[in-house]
């Protein structure tokens, strides 16, 4: 059997199927030393979005101040009654099948691009070289233009006719998850004291990136992870995730797990909103483990602004904090140190800064 390193410079890739033969060694690259367990649950309320979609002024009060709770804490909170059609959520979950059981060969004809967003990537070995995630991902873009099926047109032109069905789904799901960014945007205005629209309008053209992760299962599953410790550097994130469970998040200085919750979805507070809102919200440390007897899947959309934008606080989050926290930035220079400088983690936004200083952007 090729070594992890060997199959990584015949392919720029992982063959998943030769790196995790249960009969082979643990690959060094996945190692994680030191990994400390989760000590216990997260125990929050979810926030039930039924009243604030019905002009129900009491019931979004009370959605904002269970946002606001948890974003001033940990940066995380779950959302039920969102309106997004179960059907869409299950579809895109199945289809995710008819990519990553593709033999490796056709999965690579998707490989993502040095320095892209977008594309297959086997546990990001192109990228690092040791504490590699036990995961492949499929990234792709999508935008809110009724012209312009972006995710479509990427099945169809990366790997063919066949995948036009799962293009399809995919581009339906983004459209549901733009549509529920909005909402979740409004509440976050409201939450901070700020005009509610605000964030909404900063958003509406931007581009945002839907990744589809897939865990195989793992027979040392205390060695590794499925995916590291770390912020999301875009804005906020929308994860579904499947009944297998292995998220955490970092709060109160302990791992704590957030069990599946049937029908709800997953909302993550990212490094640029914490930008955003002068600081005051957190952006959310989580992590992703894997299971020794069953393959996880998870659905991460990711919103962003237009690449151009500049990320800047409204004044009243500056005034009642009485200094800006953070200079201003784009969308396109934050990503493109994630992707080309840096290594996403708990400190990603300040050691962005600091570079960005240093370089004179």
């Amino acid at each position: 059997m090729d070594s992890p390193l060997k199959f990584q410079e015949q392919s720029k890739g992982l063959s998943f199927e030769s790196v995790f033969d249960k009969q082979a060694a643990f690959p060094k690259e996945f190692l994680w030393p030191d990994l400390v367990s989760a000590q216990q649950e997260l125990s929050e309320p979810p926030v039930d979005l039924e009243g604030f979609f019905k002009g129900d002024d009491e019931a979004t009060k009370q959605a904002a101040n269970i946002i606001k709770d948890a974003c001033l804490s940990h940066g995380f909170f779950q959302v039920i009654n969102h309106g997004v059609d179960p059907d869409i959520i299950r579809d895109a979950e199945n289809y995710m099948d008819h990519f990553f059981r593709l033999p490796a060969p056709e999965k690579l004809k998707a490989r993502r691009k040095p320095g892209s967003l977008c594309g297959y990537s086997g546990a990001h070995a192109d990228r690092y070289a040791s504490k590699l995630p036990w995961k492949e991902t499929l990234s792709f873009r999508y935008h809110e233009n009724s012209s312009d099926r972006v995710v479509l047109d990427f099945f169809k032109s990366i790997l063919g006719k066949d995948f036009e069905e799962t293009g399809t789904i995919y581009q339906k799901y983004c459209e549901a998850m733009m549509d529920l960014s909005f909402a979740i945007l409004e509440l976050l205005a409201i939450s901070l004291g700020v005009d509610r629209k605000l964030y909404r309008k900063f958003f509406e053209d931007g581009y945002s990136i839907l990744r589809c992760n897939f865990y195989p299962p793992c027979q040392e599953p205390g060695n590794t992870l499925g995916t590291g410790p770390h912020c999301d550097s875009n804005s906020i994130t929308i994860l579904h995730q499947d009944q297998v469970g292995g998220l955490e998040i970092f709060t109160d200085s302990v791992w704590q797990t957030i069990p599946p919750l049937k029908g709800a979805l997953i909302i993550n507070i990212g490094d640029t909103f914490t930008a955003l809102s002068n600081g005051k919200y957190k952006s959310c440390l989580h992590r992703a483990m894997v299971n020794k007897h069953e393959q996880r899947k998870s659905l991460a959309f990711f919103l962003s602004p237009r690449e151009d934008k500049v990320v800047r606080p409204p004044q009243e989050l500056v005034c009642s904090a009485g200094k800006r926290i953070y200079p201003d930035f784009t969308w396109l220079n934050l990503s493109r140190f994630v992707q080309n400088h840096y290594r996403a983690d708990d400190n990603t936004l300040q050691s962005f800064i600091n570079w960005s200083q240093s370089v004179n952007i």
